[in-house]
Protein backbone atom coordinates (compact mmCIF):
# COMPACT_ATOMS: atom_id res chain seq x y z
CA UNK A 1 0.00 0.00 0.00
CA UNK A 2 1.90 3.03 -0.83
CA UNK A 3 0.47 6.08 1.21
CA UNK A 4 0.04 9.58 -0.17
CA UNK A 5 0.62 13.12 2.48
CA UNK A 6 -13.65 -0.43 2.85
CA UNK A 7 -25.54 -5.55 5.67
CA UNK A 8 -24.99 -9.01 4.56
CA UNK A 9 -22.33 -11.44 4.16
CA UNK A 10 -20.21 -11.30 1.79
CA UNK A 11 -20.50 -11.73 -1.69
CA UNK A 12 -17.10 -13.21 -2.26
CA UNK A 13 -14.45 -14.63 -0.63
CA UNK A 14 -10.59 -14.12 -1.52
CA UNK A 15 -7.65 -16.62 0.83
CA UNK A 16 -5.52 -15.59 0.88
CA UNK A 17 -4.16 -12.06 -0.71
CA UNK A 18 -0.74 -10.52 -0.58
CA UNK A 19 -1.29 -6.92 -0.04
CA UNK A 20 0.52 -3.67 -0.69
CA UNK A 21 -0.30 0.15 0.31
CA UNK A 22 1.89 3.10 -1.28
CA UNK A 23 1.09 6.33 0.84
CA UNK A 24 1.02 10.40 0.26
CA UNK A 25 0.65 12.67 2.28
CA UNK A 26 -1.16 16.03 1.00
CA UNK A 27 -2.08 19.39 1.83
CA UNK A 28 -4.78 19.90 -0.90
CA UNK A 29 -8.32 19.07 0.63
CA UNK A 30 -10.51 20.35 -1.89
CA UNK A 31 -11.96 18.38 -5.11
CA UNK A 32 -11.01 14.68 -4.18
CA UNK A 33 -13.48 13.84 -1.48
CA UNK A 34 -17.28 14.51 -2.39
CA UNK A 35 -20.11 15.23 0.11
CA UNK A 36 -20.68 13.71 2.27
CA UNK A 37 -17.11 12.88 2.70
CA UNK A 38 -14.21 15.00 4.05
CA UNK A 39 -10.74 14.55 4.39
CA UNK A 40 -9.21 12.32 7.35
CA UNK A 41 -6.10 14.24 8.58
CA UNK A 42 -2.74 12.92 10.18
CA UNK A 43 -0.78 15.71 11.96
CA UNK A 44 -2.95 17.86 9.78
CA UNK A 45 -2.57 16.22 6.10
CA UNK A 46 -5.07 14.68 4.01
CA UNK A 47 -3.92 10.92 3.66
CA UNK A 48 -4.39 9.32 0.11
CA UNK A 49 -2.67 5.88 -1.31
CA UNK A 50 -3.10 3.17 -3.61
CA UNK A 51 -3.54 -0.71 -2.68
CA UNK A 52 -1.87 -2.87 -5.23
CA UNK A 53 -3.66 -6.08 -4.70
CA UNK A 54 -2.91 -9.56 -5.74
CA UNK A 55 -6.09 -12.00 -4.27
CA UNK A 56 -6.15 -16.00 -4.70
CA UNK A 57 -8.81 -18.45 -4.60
CA UNK A 58 -10.81 -15.61 -5.77
CA UNK A 59 -15.05 -16.93 -5.21
CA UNK A 60 -17.87 -16.92 -3.30
CA UNK A 61 -18.63 -18.49 0.20
CA UNK A 62 -18.93 -22.07 0.41
CA UNK A 63 -17.47 -22.40 -3.01
CA UNK A 64 -14.69 -24.29 -3.07
CA UNK A 65 -11.08 -23.03 -3.60
CA UNK A 66 -10.45 -25.10 -6.60
CA UNK A 67 -13.30 -23.36 -8.39
CA UNK A 68 -11.45 -20.09 -7.25
CA UNK A 69 -9.70 -17.00 -9.55
CA UNK A 70 -6.90 -15.03 -9.30
CA UNK A 71 -6.07 -11.47 -10.19
CA UNK A 72 -4.14 -8.27 -10.06
CA UNK A 73 -5.45 -5.01 -8.83
CA UNK A 74 -5.53 -1.44 -7.83
CA UNK A 75 -7.28 0.61 -5.62
CA UNK A 76 -6.80 4.60 -5.34
CA UNK A 77 -7.97 5.56 -2.04
CA UNK A 78 -8.55 8.24 0.07
CA UNK A 79 -8.98 8.31 3.72
CA UNK A 80 -12.03 10.45 4.88
CA UNK A 81 -14.82 10.75 7.78
CA UNK A 82 -18.27 11.62 7.54
CA UNK A 83 -21.32 11.62 10.00
CA UNK A 84 -24.01 9.34 10.52
CA UNK A 85 -26.53 9.95 12.96
CA UNK A 86 -24.35 12.43 14.30
CA UNK A 87 -21.71 9.51 14.92
CA UNK A 88 -18.10 10.12 13.39
CA UNK A 89 -17.38 7.68 10.80
CA UNK A 90 -13.73 6.92 8.87
CA UNK A 91 -13.11 4.69 6.48
CA UNK A 92 -12.04 5.28 2.54
CA UNK A 93 -13.12 7.02 -0.48
CA UNK A 94 -11.89 4.97 -3.64
CA UNK A 95 -12.84 6.66 -6.96
CA UNK A 96 -10.84 4.49 -9.04
CA UNK A 97 -10.18 0.45 -9.14
CA UNK A 98 -8.42 -1.31 -12.13
CA UNK A 99 -7.32 -5.02 -12.40
CA UNK A 100 -6.42 -7.60 -14.96
CA UNK A 101 -9.43 -9.84 -14.15
CA UNK A 102 -12.30 -10.00 -16.42
CA UNK A 103 -14.45 -11.20 -13.79
CA UNK A 104 -13.81 -8.16 -11.75
CA UNK A 105 -15.02 -6.12 -14.40
CA UNK A 106 -17.62 -7.74 -15.71
CA UNK A 107 -19.38 -8.04 -12.16
CA UNK A 108 -17.85 -4.95 -10.64
CA UNK A 109 -20.40 -2.94 -9.28
CA UNK A 110 -23.56 -5.65 -9.68
CA UNK A 111 -22.20 -8.79 -7.32
CA UNK A 112 -19.81 -6.63 -5.48
CA UNK A 113 -19.53 -2.68 -5.06
CA UNK A 114 -17.09 -0.60 -7.40
CA UNK A 115 -16.59 -0.13 -10.91
CA UNK A 116 -13.80 -1.79 -12.29
CA UNK A 117 -11.57 -0.47 -15.15
CA UNK A 118 -9.52 -3.12 -17.05
CA UNK A 119 -5.43 -3.02 -16.64
CA UNK A 120 -2.21 -4.41 -17.82
CA UNK A 121 -0.14 -4.95 -15.18
CA UNK A 122 3.57 -6.61 -14.94
CA UNK A 123 4.58 -8.12 -11.09
CA UNK A 124 8.09 -9.07 -10.79
CA UNK A 125 8.95 -10.75 -7.18
CA UNK A 126 12.75 -11.46 -7.10
CA UNK A 127 15.15 -12.82 -4.34
CA UNK A 128 18.45 -10.99 -3.92
CA UNK A 129 21.35 -10.51 -1.46
CA UNK A 130 23.06 -7.59 0.56
CA UNK A 131 25.81 -7.13 2.78
CA UNK A 132 24.34 -6.09 5.92
CA UNK A 133 26.35 -5.69 9.36
CA UNK A 134 28.97 -8.24 7.59
CA UNK A 135 26.23 -10.92 6.68
CA UNK A 136 24.96 -11.87 3.48
CA UNK A 137 21.15 -12.04 4.13
CA UNK A 138 18.04 -12.91 1.81
CA UNK A 139 16.17 -10.17 0.37
CA UNK A 140 12.83 -9.62 -1.31
CA UNK A 141 12.10 -7.16 -4.22
CA UNK A 142 8.84 -5.96 -5.29
CA UNK A 143 8.26 -4.41 -9.02
CA UNK A 144 4.71 -3.36 -10.02
CA UNK A 145 3.69 -1.24 -12.78
CA UNK A 146 0.10 -0.94 -14.13
CA UNK A 147 -1.03 0.72 -17.03
CA UNK A 148 -5.07 0.65 -17.67
CA UNK A 149 -6.40 -0.28 -20.95
CA UNK A 150 -8.00 3.56 -21.16
CA UNK A 151 -4.52 4.47 -20.69
CA UNK A 152 -5.97 7.39 -18.04
CA UNK A 153 -3.92 5.71 -15.13
CA UNK A 154 -0.25 4.58 -14.75
CA UNK A 155 1.46 3.27 -11.09
CA UNK A 156 5.13 2.40 -11.21
CA UNK A 157 6.41 1.20 -7.56
CA UNK A 158 9.88 -0.65 -6.46
CA UNK A 159 10.94 -1.58 -2.94
CA UNK A 160 12.30 -4.04 -0.92
CA UNK A 161 11.47 -5.20 2.91
CA UNK A 162 12.90 -2.81 5.41
CA UNK A 163 12.27 -2.15 9.31
CA UNK A 164 10.91 1.24 9.75
CA UNK A 165 9.06 3.99 8.17
CA UNK A 166 11.05 7.32 6.77
CA UNK A 167 11.79 9.67 9.22
CA UNK A 168 10.05 12.30 7.70
CA UNK A 169 6.62 10.02 7.21
CA UNK A 170 3.56 11.76 9.22
CA UNK A 171 3.28 8.73 11.51
CA UNK A 172 5.35 7.94 14.26
CA UNK A 173 5.90 4.50 14.17
CA UNK A 174 4.33 1.21 11.83
CA UNK A 175 2.28 0.64 14.51
CA UNK A 176 0.41 3.70 14.47
CA UNK A 177 0.20 3.54 10.32
CA UNK A 178 -1.22 0.24 10.75
CA UNK A 179 -3.77 1.21 13.29
CA UNK A 180 -4.57 4.22 11.03
CA UNK A 181 -5.00 1.94 7.62
CA UNK A 182 -6.73 -1.22 9.30
CA UNK A 183 -9.59 1.39 10.68
CA UNK A 184 -9.76 2.06 6.92
CA UNK A 185 -11.47 -1.25 6.04
CA UNK A 186 -14.99 0.64 4.90
CA UNK A 187 -14.49 1.79 1.68
CA UNK A 188 -17.13 3.49 -0.76
CA UNK A 189 -17.27 3.56 -4.20
CA UNK A 190 -19.37 5.96 -6.92
CA UNK A 191 -22.04 3.85 -7.81
CA UNK A 192 -22.41 3.16 -12.14
CA UNK A 193 -25.91 3.10 -11.84
CA UNK A 194 -26.77 6.02 -9.26
CA UNK A 195 -24.52 9.51 -9.65
CA UNK A 196 -25.67 10.26 -5.78
CA UNK A 197 -24.84 7.14 -4.12
CA UNK A 198 -21.94 5.19 -3.23
CA UNK A 199 -21.53 1.81 -2.38
CA UNK A 200 -19.96 0.21 0.36
CA UNK A 201 -17.91 -2.86 1.16
CA UNK A 202 -15.65 -4.03 3.59
CA UNK A 203 -12.49 -5.67 4.21
CA UNK A 204 -12.81 -8.15 7.03
CA UNK A 205 -9.29 -9.88 7.98
CA UNK A 206 -8.72 -13.17 10.06
CA UNK A 207 -5.61 -11.33 10.96
CA UNK A 208 -4.02 -7.93 10.47
CA UNK A 209 0.37 -7.71 9.92
CA UNK A 210 2.02 -5.29 8.09
CA UNK A 211 5.46 -4.34 7.72
CA UNK A 212 7.01 -1.56 5.94
CA UNK A 213 8.68 -1.50 2.31
CA UNK A 214 11.56 0.68 1.27
CA UNK A 215 10.56 2.43 -1.89
CA UNK A 216 13.35 3.19 -4.62
CA UNK A 217 11.10 4.59 -7.22
CA UNK A 218 7.17 5.19 -7.24
CA UNK A 219 5.03 7.04 -10.16
CA UNK A 220 1.05 7.56 -10.10
CA UNK A 221 -0.61 9.45 -12.34
CA UNK A 222 -3.69 9.90 -10.21
CA UNK A 223 -1.81 12.03 -7.80
CA UNK A 224 0.60 13.57 -10.16
CA UNK A 225 -2.49 15.25 -11.43
CA UNK A 226 -2.50 17.39 -7.54
CA UNK A 227 -1.00 20.85 -7.76
CA UNK A 228 2.81 20.86 -7.73
CA UNK A 229 3.89 20.53 -4.58
CA UNK A 230 0.51 19.65 -2.52
CA UNK A 231 1.43 16.02 -2.96
CA UNK A 232 4.35 14.11 -1.49
CA UNK A 233 4.89 10.40 -0.79
CA UNK A 234 5.05 9.36 2.84
CA UNK A 235 5.78 5.45 2.91
CA UNK A 236 4.70 2.07 1.81
CA UNK A 237 3.23 -1.39 3.90
CA UNK A 238 3.39 -4.80 2.71
CA UNK A 239 0.62 -7.59 4.00
CA UNK A 240 1.51 -11.08 2.62
CA UNK A 241 -0.89 -14.26 2.56
CA UNK A 242 -3.67 -12.74 4.74
CA UNK A 243 -7.42 -14.70 4.98
CA UNK A 244 -10.05 -12.27 4.24
CA UNK A 245 -13.66 -11.69 3.32
CA UNK A 246 -15.15 -8.68 1.78
CA UNK A 247 -18.39 -7.94 3.04
CA UNK A 248 -21.51 -5.98 1.99
CA UNK A 249 -22.40 -2.68 3.36
CA UNK A 250 -24.95 -0.43 2.70
CA UNK A 251 -24.81 2.76 -0.16
CA UNK A 252 -24.90 6.26 1.76
CA UNK A 253 -26.17 9.05 -0.48
CA UNK A 254 -25.25 12.51 -0.72
CA UNK A 255 -26.93 14.79 1.25
CA UNK A 256 -28.69 16.44 -1.66
CA UNK A 257 -29.61 13.37 -2.99
CA UNK A 258 -31.65 13.15 0.52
Amino acid sequence: MAIYSHAPDSPRRHRPTDFGQLSRRTGHRGGRTPDPFRPQTVDGYAVGGICLIRLRNERPNRVPACFGTASENAAHRIAVEWNDDGERKTGVYVPRRDTNSRFNTLLGGTLFAGDYHEARFDVDETAGQRESTGQSESVDRYDVRMVSDDKSVRVDVTGEPTDSLPTDSVFDSVAESSAFFEQGSLGYSPSDATEDEYEGIELHTFEWEVSPLAVDSVTSSYFEEFPDEAVAFDHALLMEDIDHEWRERDSICTSSAT
